[in-house]
Order: C-alpha cells, then structure tokens, then sequence
C-alpha cells in the first residue's frame, strides 16, 4: 500500500541512559528525562507492588526472560511498521510475523504519515521522548502507539500508563510542531496478538485532557522529587 507521506523535520536528538534512567539530549545541549523515565519514578505504588508481586511469583529469571523477549518482539516489529509506513515494502522477519499479521489490518486505516519514531522535546514541561507516529487514522490526525502482547489486554484499564504515555507525546508534538500545523487531540493505540486481530484502542479529546491534567501532575511531581535528591 502506497501511503501519502508528508513528513514533518526530524528533531537531531541523542538518547542517553544513566542509571538504568533514560535522556534525549537536543541540538542546543537541553537534556530532558524521558516521558517512561518519569512515568517510572512517580509509578503509584500500587503499580510498583503488581511488579513486585508478579517478578516474585514467577521468579527473577524468568522475569527477564519474558521482558527481554517482549523488548526484541516490539523492537522487530516497531522497525516492520516503520518500513511499511514509509513505502519501503519490507520482508518481515519470521519472529515477529505473528505480530505483523495481527497488526497490519490496522494500518490499511493510516494514511497522511507525517512523522514515524521521532523524537519530541516539551521545552516548558522538560521532558522528552520518542514516538511512534504521528498520522490520520480514519481521516482523523493522531498520535499513534504500537504494542505487542500475547494475549489481550480487554480494557483500557489494562493498559496502566500507555494512555499517558500517549498523551504526553501529544503535549510535545503539538508544542514542538505548532507552526506546522499541528494540534492533535485524538490518539491510537494498537496492540498486536499472535494469531489474532490486533486490539484497537481510540481515545477522543475529553479523555485525553483528563490523562493530560494527570500527566502535568506527575511531571510536577517527578521535578519536585528531583529538587529534593538534588
């Protein structure tokens, strides 16, 4: 399929990790945490004890092992949509054509790709991070996410922090990208199963301001943290 590209200026931005924390670092030197970095530090401590409770009844090592797994199928499969987005036609590697297959119905819905695993920088906010895709989905302009996972994730509430995950890189894009023409309100996210019809999840402008308004509280909060650590 022949997808009408228009894409946006790629930001030149470097990824950095120090201490398993994770940096994008501009052309101008503004260093900003990651939008999973502060997700992480500021985690509820429900979420924290799920963890917690989850690597304690399977055990470190197959902790790992499945993160690790789960890690190299999404890098695969991201890298198949990227390619595929951007008209390059790619043979998909045997590993991930579970997830491909899942996922690719999906994509026949995109169209007008402006920007595909681009980094974005909130300058107000400091904080970064780098997308999927920004593009139409069913005509409408969005944010794009795409997830892998062996079985379905059946609610929203199963997602935990992708939906604001997705909300802050809209912050950032359409901050970044306003004299472009960019204002997102709408975001995608799509999650690909083995054997199975990807599940789609669509989130509409009044619930994205309230995933906004908690995400401005957790920024907050994680630069408030740091103040304190020094």
């Amino acid at each position: 399929m022949q997808f009408n590209i228009q894409l946006l200026p790629r930001i030149n931005a470097k990824s950095q990790r120090e201490n398993g924390k994770q940096y994008y670092v501009d052309d101008g030197g503004n260093r900003f945490p990651s939008v999973t970095t502060i997700l992480n530090a500021t985690k509820p401590q429900a979420d924290r004890d799920r963890l917690l409770n989850w690597k304690a009844r399977i055990g470190t090592e197959e902790a790992t092992r499945i993160t690790t797994n789960a890690s190299r199928r999404g890098t695969q499969t991201h890298k198949q949509i990227e390619r595929y987005l951007l008209g390059q036609n790619p043979v998909c590697p045997e590993a991930s054509r579970p997830y491909w297959e899942s996922i690719k119905p999906v994509l026949q819905d995109i169209d007008t790709v402006k920007l595909v695993e681009g980094s974005v920088f909130h300058y107000d906010l400091k904080y970064s991070g780098k997308l999927d895709c920004i593009a139409n989905y069913q005509g409408i302009p969005c944010i794009c996410e795409w997830k892998t996972a062996d079985k379905p994730k059946g609610s929203i509430e199963h997602l935990y922090e992708h939906p604001l995950q997705l909300t802050a890189y809209i912050g950032a894009a359409n901050e970044y990208y306003r004299d472009y023409g960019i204002q997102l309100k709408h975001a995608l996210l799509v999650v690909a199963i083995p054997e199975m019809p990807a599940e789609v999840f669509w989130f509409e402008p009044a619930v994205i301001k309230d995933y906004w308004n908690q995400w401005e509280k957790r920024v907050a909060e994680y630069w408030e943290r740091r103040s304190v650590w020094g």
